[in-house]
């Protein structure tokens, strides 16, 4: 790739670290030989066939890897074009690279790409294209004003009983519209190593209204295991920290890093949650179904979270597809996003109102369970603003009249309530009360 930066780091942070905690009740186990030897990890016949073609050279256990797959991450023009048959706008938009968010592809992940199909949904969401070049009105490098909020170095604190820990401003596989986007690649004034973490924590501990702490990035899940059970056991030594949060995309783009091991180690830190970001059907293989089991197993409550995506996932049936995919998986979708107005973004985002056709598409048409919050993520730091369709269309004296999925009318006993008269759409719509069935026809 021309004019690439290079990344801040090229390798899963902190893989051979060594550290002392200094609270030994939650000291790593550093007996070698509690340390689990090679799992086998499935692969699919896709990515078997895969492997064979382009990776002729790694076996089924470079493959299974993580470290495999984070050292030989798709990063340039020639690498992608060994694989992929590029358009002339990716080709172009790749070429005029510089600065940060660069390329950067697991071949686990490249596996899922369509070879000729430009427009295939998870192909667009990480190969550049000369939409991201262009800005428009409302965008910023830091639309959502973390920086703003940043307590101490890496730590934002925005809502009153819980804080966002930046860990790293490391992934396996960078999303093209990724809201921290000015925190990879080179030149960039993020800083994050042990002494950043401790500060951080130190934060916490002088906060005693935290309550909860989402580790994201980056993305904490490359974080090496000595590395990742130091942060983790520090934060567990806070007393009043009662739970922790992980935010990752890791099962879903480099699966095979969900491991024994990895498992082993943090269940031993519950009650921790983890909020897994999924994009399409598409990526729900045998190997995110092996992670998210691996995962669950160890007592780990699961989340989705989905960014909507113009012309990617903005139909009301393929966000069913994921929505049922990831429950039987045993994870909740938890949110759906507005896509943030992040710097060069315009070409991924859809209306606001796209996400409510499909919140009501979704609703009465498959399970609660598998219906996420559509939130926007408010502009410079107000934070996530939940949205609905609109199910109330007016008032009739003490009956609130409400509408169901399938665009019935219902009366609601409300006496005295006045949710409804300033929306009474009631006379608009030239309904009247039907006595009989109880319903406004």
């Amino acid at each position: 790739m021309q004019n690439q930066s290079t990344e801040t780091q090229s390798e899963p942070p902190g893989s051979n670290l060594q550290i002392t905690p200094t609270f030994p009740s939650y000291a790593p186990n550093k007996d070698a030989s509690a340390q689990p030897k090679t799992h086998r990890f499935p692969s699919s016949q896709h990515s078997k066939e895969f492997r064979k073609r382009f990776y002729p050279n790694a076996s089924t256990h470079d493959w299974n890897d993580w470290k495999w797959q984070v050292r030989n991450r798709i990063k340039d023009l020639r690498e992608l074009s060994r694989i992929i048959q590029l358009s002339d706008d990716e080709r172009t938009a790749i070429e005029k690279h510089t600065g940060s968010l660069p390329v950067g592809i697991t071949p686990y992940y490249a596996s899922l790409f369509n070879e000729t199909d430009a427009n295939q949904g998870l192909r667009r969401t990480h190969i550049p294209v000369n939409g991201e070049y262009l800005r428009v009105r409302g965008e910023f490098d830091d639309p959502l004003g973390e920086d703003h909020d940043t307590a101490t170095p890496g730590l934002v604190h925005r809502y009153p009983d819980r804080v966002l820990f930046l860990t790293t401003g490391f992934c396996s596989t960078y999303c093209r519209y990724c809201t921290r986007s000015r925190m990879v690649g080179g030149g960039n004034e993020y800083s994050f190593n042990i002494s950043q973490w401790e500060k951080a924590a130190q934060y916490i501990e002088a906060h005693p209204e935290i309550r909860d702490c989402l580790l994201s990035g980056g993305d904490p899940l490359t974080i090496g295991d000595d590395k990742l059970e130091w942060l983790l056991a520090r934060l567990r030594s806070i007393k009043h920290l009662e739970f922790l949060r992980i935010g990752t995309k890791v099962p879903v783009v480099m699966p095979q890093r969900i491991t024994p091991q990895l498992t082993k180690i943090l269940k031993k830190y519950h009650p921790l949650w983890m909020s897994i970001h999924f994009t399409h059907p598409d990526e729900l293989t045998p190997e995110v179904h092996e992670a998210c089991a691996r995962l669950a197993n160890a007592g780990i409550p699961l989340g989705s979270q989905t960014v909507l995506l113009k012309g990617i996932n903005d139909e009301i049936s393929i966000m069913k597809s994921l929505m049922q995919g990831v429950l039987k998986m045993r994870v909740k979708p938890y949110y759906l996003y507005q896509c943030d107005p992040i710097s060069g973004s315009a070409h991924f985002r859809t209306s606001v109102e796209k996400g409510l056709e499909i919140i009501r598409g979704l609703r009465g048409h498959t399970t609660g369970y598998a219906i996420p919050t559509f939130v926007v993520d408010a502009p410079g730091g107000g934070g996530k603003i939940p949205l609905l369709p609109d199910y109330v269309i007016g008032r009739n004296g003490d009956d609130l009249l409400l509408t169901n999925f399938e665009g019935g009318t219902y009366s609601y006993a409300d006496p005295g309530g006045s949710l409804g008269l300033s929306q009474n759409k009631l006379r608009k719509a030239g309904l009247r009360y039907d006595e009989k069935s109880g319903i406004y026809k």
